[in-house]
């Protein structure tokens, strides 16, 4: 099995870069910048992961496109939440160059 989940050629294409790049880009990154055993993930880790800003994930979030829960007064996004939305967008741009 892949160590990267979601398909690498189609997020390259997506953010308009070789995929070689990015597949050096992930080979280098450093674990060390968050825990990949967590479930819930904070705004900030989730737009980290995605490679966007805070307040483009707090527009996701506020449309429902990503979603998240309140846990006392902390908002959570479920890691795999990220996933499924990087999926669907990819999914969606797919369909959208075919026709």
């Amino acid at each position: 099995m892949s160590q990267f989940p979601l398909p690498v050629s189609q997020i390259a294409h997506l953010l308009g870069v070789p995929e070689d790049a990015l597949r050096a880009l992930m080979a280098q990154r450093d674990d060390s910048a968050g825990d990949p055993t967590l479930v819930g993930l904070t705004v900030a880790e989730a737009a980290r992961r995605i490679g966007i800003g805070r307040t483009k994930m707090y527009e996701y979030v506020a449309s429902g496109e990503i979603p998240s829960v309140k846990i006392g007064s902390l908002r959570r996004i479920p890691a795999e939440a990220v996933n499924e939305f990087l999926a669907r967008r990819v999914s969606a741009d797919d369909f959208a160059a075919a026709a």
